[in-house]
């Protein structure tokens, strides 16, 4: 394929995901899409063309030779598309901080400030940052944009930001930021399309993938969110444990003596639906399929969490007009909508067994008073599109 490309990267602690679109005039259009997860060894390039899927086994095999990788993937991709006409790559990179509030060109300077904010995402932002060093060394004349998770919640209310922690702590920048901006950046857009009654109201978008986390809008604007300070925060997800009394990381560091490196490899990889089940699975399919009690209470208080935190965010606006299931769970795991659904009676939602059971894009039943939404997600659309924004300008 010959005419103007761009590529976005979507990096994860662990995994890449990779978008190709074709610019044409003001239209994006998705040619390709592929992963590069670092925990499959030997690591592979998985690549999604139309119907065609291809899977090929890299040369240089660990993160660690990111540049290598990039180069090498590149030279993969060139095979089938012509990538001297490539103009512009788009990142997600996780933290914004306060220091951003809108899609940024890469230059020396904003790197240096993304870098700078590292402290506040020790496991993503620097897997975002060797990625655009490694482009910058394997394309250098291209254009990088960095699109980030936390800038959708900075419009949250200073009070919700907050912790009750001393003002100076607060000054510092340790407060709420929120996460997974890109994904409810693009389901407020598509509520705006597809619902637009909908879409000013009272809104609740839950993410409901490995990482998990549910946003609370007003007119598209997110007002609160789950997660706060860090990833770690809010609803159990697959390998993290969400909401944490911080008594029991103080006990752990004070009372068994465990060193912080292994407290946090507790918190962030052995947790979640994996920990409580007992190690059986992080997955959801697959603790729907086991017969062990322990599954089932992993899985029912993952429900009950995500209810828990419904009801709290439905305070921070109001009340609540639709409910909004996106994310890979969210769009594609009939069992637990319900589960939530249920859990939320008292909130006037009731699911429509049919429709549930289909995947339909409206879930509630005809008497509910809170319309319940599957809408996928699609965080590389708003990372392209913000990548190409800022690249119309600077060039």
């Amino acid at each position: 394929m010959s005419g103007p490309l761009l590529m976005t990267f979507n990096a994860g602690s662990s995994s890449v995901k990779i978008g190709l679109f074709s610019i044409e005039g003001d239209r994006l259009d998705r040619v390709a899409h592929a992963l590069i997860d670092f925990r499959q060894s030997p690591l592979t390039f998985h690549l999604v063309e139309g119907k065609a899927v291809f899977d090929v086994e890299l040369k240089a095999d660990h993160a660690d030779h990111l540049t290598d990788v990039m180069a090498e993937t590149l030279d993969w991709i060139a095979e089938h598309y012509d990538l001297s006409e490539l103009s512009c790559v788009g990142h997600r990179v996780v933290h914004g901080g306060d220091e951003f509030d809108g899609p940024v060109l890469i230059t020396d300077e904003s790197l240096a400030r993304i870098d700078a904010l590292s402290i506040l995402a020790p496991l993503h932002q620097p897997q975002a940052l060797r990625l655009i060093r490694a482009m910058r060394e394997v394309r250098p004349e291209l254009v990088q944009v960095a699109s980030f998770d936390t800038v959708f919640h900075r419009t949250n209310p200073e009070l919700i930001r907050r912790f009750a922690l001393p003002r100076e702590v607060h000054d510092r920048g340790i407060k709420r930021y929120g996460f997974h901006g890109l994904s409810y950046k693009f389901i407020a857009a598509e509520l705006r399309r597809q619902f637009p009654d909908t879409a000013p109201g009272r809104v609740i978008a839950a993410h409901l993938g490995s990482g998990a986390s549910l946003c609370a809008m007003l007119d598209g604007k997110s007002q609160d969110t789950s997660m706060g300070f860090s990833t770690i925060d809010g609803v159990p997800m697959a390998t993290r444990c969400g909401a944490l009394d911080p008594g029991v990381i103080l006990h752990f560091l004070q009372q068994e003596n465990r060193p912080v490196k292994e407290v946090e490899d507790m918190l962030y990889h052995q947790s979640g639906l994996k920990g409580v089940s007992g190690g059986i699975s992080a997955d959801c399919r697959a603790l729907q399929a086991s017969e062990d009690p322990r599954a089932k209470e992993a899985l029912d208080l993952f429900t009950l969490r995500i209810a828990g935190e419904i009801g709290r965010l439905s305070m921070s606006i109001g009340g609540l007009d639709a409910l909004v299931f996106t994310a890979g769970i969210g769009e594609n795991d009939t069992m637990i909508r319900a589960a939530v659904a249920e859990r939320l009676g008292w909130m006037g939602l009731t699911l429509s067994d049919d429709a549930n059971g289909k995947n339909a894009i409206c879930i509630s039943a005809p008497g509910s008073q809170v319309k319940a939404l599957v809408i996928p997600t699609n965080e590389e659309r708003v990372i392209a599109d913000e990548a190409f924004s800022v690249f119309r300008q600077a060039v």
